[in-house]
């Protein structure tokens, strides 16, 4: 296994739930597997079992994990796992094998979501949240001609939109809503020439928004998640495709067989 590069994570306690968390996505511990012992994961990190535990604490409260005295600790179902946790849906994405169930859900939601909160700005965003919002698409704008990073203002972009459509619940889906996007973002901007074709599908829905269109920012986002969408699976493809040509006794390697190394240590 490669070193591991924690998300955001600087405490021993969160090195070692990010780790955990990635593992279990990856497949390395599937749904039913049992998870090695508190001294054996003590062993593998180079950390204590109290830091173990209290790792293993916390994807029990993600839902991923369970304890059984008799059996010991139990990989969950993802049905059980707390879906809309920022951090799963960034484990889940980043694992080599983007689950492709996943990838059609969260295109769902998106286009379930979206386009009403789009027609609830266009009706209730004040002044300065419609500079916001167009100040996010030029942000993408300037990314598309190399300055700056376009994933980031894609993320500004839409989180603007949910904070403007003046719907408490979609506003407190932030958070979750913008690690789906990020997600799914990262993997679409790789398409040649993709940022620059998807910046006048956004400013469509910035320009409905900006004169009180809701019907009109509403079509607009439609069309601008049915692309992404398309984009999503055509890269998904392609990934997949490559990794088809990569021999399984190398991609097996690198997943079960060599051991992986301690996580450095930081202050906690």
């Amino acid at each position: 296994m490669s070193k591991p590069t924690p998300t955001r994570a600087t405490t021993f306690h969160e090195q070692v739930v990010d780790q955990l968390g990635r593992d279990i996505c990856a497949g390395r511990y599937p749904p039913g597997a049992l998870l090695p012992s508190e001294p054996e994961l003590g062993e593998r990190f180079g950390f204590s079992r109290i830091v173990i535990r209290e790792a293993i604490k916390s994807l029990m409260a993600k839902g991923m994990l369970e304890v059984s005295r008799r059996v010991g600790t139990l990989v969950r179902d993802t049905v059980h796992w707390n879906l809309f946790d920022p951090a799963v849906i960034a484990w889940r994405a980043a694992s080599a094998d983007f689950d492709t169930s996943m990838a059609r859900d969260l295109m769902e939601l998106r286009r379930i979501v979206e386009p009403a909160a789009a027609g609830l700005a266009a009706g209730r965003a004040s002044p300065a949240e419609r500079r916001a919002l167009r100040a996010a698409y030029m942000a993408m704008a300037r990314a598309v001609a190399g300055k700056g990073d376009y994933v980031e203002a894609d993320l500004a972009f839409h989180t603007a939109i949910l904070a403007a459509c003046g719907n408490q619940y979609l506003r407190q889906m932030q958070e979750a809503m913008a690690a789906m996007l990020e997600a799914s973002f990262a993997i679409v901007v790789k398409k040649p020439g993709g940022p620059a074709l998807s910046l006048p599908l956004h400013e469509a829905v910035c320009a409905a928004i900006e004169r009180g269109d809701p019907a009109g920012a509403q079509a607009a986002t439609v069309v601008l998640v049915t692309s992404a969408e398309e984009d999503l699976r055509e890269q998904l493809a392609e990934r997949r495709a490559a990794g088809a040509r990569v021999p399984m006794a190398v991609r097996g390697a690198t997943v079960h067989r060599r051991p992986a190394p301690r996580l450095a240590k930081v202050a906690p």
